[in-house]
């Protein structure tokens, strides 16, 4: 199966990236592909909230959602849309950062909300309260493709094995991990939380992502990783997107991840076992 990573530099205005999107969907089908992948917030990137309300729609009215299944119905492709931001109705105004699943066919196959916020303090020049803008997800989801289970995870996600597990548990052939990583963390433990995640589940891990110096009209710089990643389940990194925007294609043969859950089968090993004293249930 041939998979088409879509690395972007996505803007603040959602019609100037779904363009962009589009031509990289055509660019992949004609080299083959059969499932394209998009990073995280695919539609846009902002540091404004204020920017963010007046842009961002509702599921039913969003644009980026909208053209992708059209393009995605045209062309016969597979694509995971690694996630866009949507109003969600919620009293606190707080969006939804959420992934997409659409068949050859344009149709959603399934939805995933971002379950793992990222609010943390990278640097003195650096830090993100993603919860004050996203509201959390509740559910993991494993979505079902006539090319396997997908596994479905969004950027700090990376970070929590356990719902690579589950997915894993559930059946999941392909995880992926589509990003809007920072630079500082995303130089120390991109590659190797990616390749962990792989490793330790026996899946493919597909990891497309946003790059570079993105261009808003308001608020302050944003600056992202890039580096697209496609993962073996042995945890052979089989292709890099680099820094640069693009679309990485990569091969995969999926009788490798029997195999490497062959040699290691480390899901049929778990054991329940006793928390240490002092930790929270």
């Amino acid at each position: 199966m041939r998979a088409g990573l879509i690395q972007l530099s996505s803007s603040d205005i959602p019609a100037d990236n779904l363009r962009d999107v589009l031509g990289y969907m055509h660019q992949a089908k004609a080299e083959g592909a059969g499932f394209v992948l998009t990073p995280e917030v695919t539609n846009c990137v902002s540091n404004s909230r204020s920017h963010q309300k007046s842009v961002l729609q509702h599921e039913a009215d969003d644009i980026t959602l909208a053209g992708i299944r059209d393009a995605a119905a045209k062309l016969g492709l597979w694509v995971l849309i690694g996630s866009i931001g949507l109003k969600t109705g919620d009293e606190d105004g707080r969006f939804a950062n959420r992934s997409f699943m659409i068949s050859p066919t344009g149709d959603i196959v399934a939805r995933y909300d971002k379950i793992h916020m990222f609010d943390v303090n990278i640097d003195a020049q650096e830090s993100f309260r993603e919860s004050a803008g996203y509201r959390p997800g509740e559910q993991a989801v494993v979505a079902d493709t006539d090319f396997g289970k997908v596994g479905m995870t969004i950027c700090y996600d990376v970070r929590f094995p356990q719902l690579h597990r589950a997915l894993g548990h559930a059946g999941a052939d392909i995880i992926t991990g589509p990003a809007a990583f920072s630079p500082v963390s995303g130089a120390a433990h991109w590659h190797v939380l990616l390749r962990a995640r792989a490793i330790e589940t026996g899946c493919f891990v597909l990891a497309p992502a946003q790059c570079g110096k993105h261009s808003v009209s308001t608020g302050k710089p944003r600056y992202t990783y890039g580096h697209s990643l496609a993962v073996a389940p042995w945890g052979e990194i089989l292709a890099d997107g680099g820094e640069e925007p693009g679309l990485t294609m990569v091969d995969l043969d999926l009788a490798k991840i029997s195999e490497a859950r062959g040699r290691i089968p480390t899901l049929t090993h778990d054991r329940e076992f006793t928390r240490p004293k002092g930790m929270a249930e």
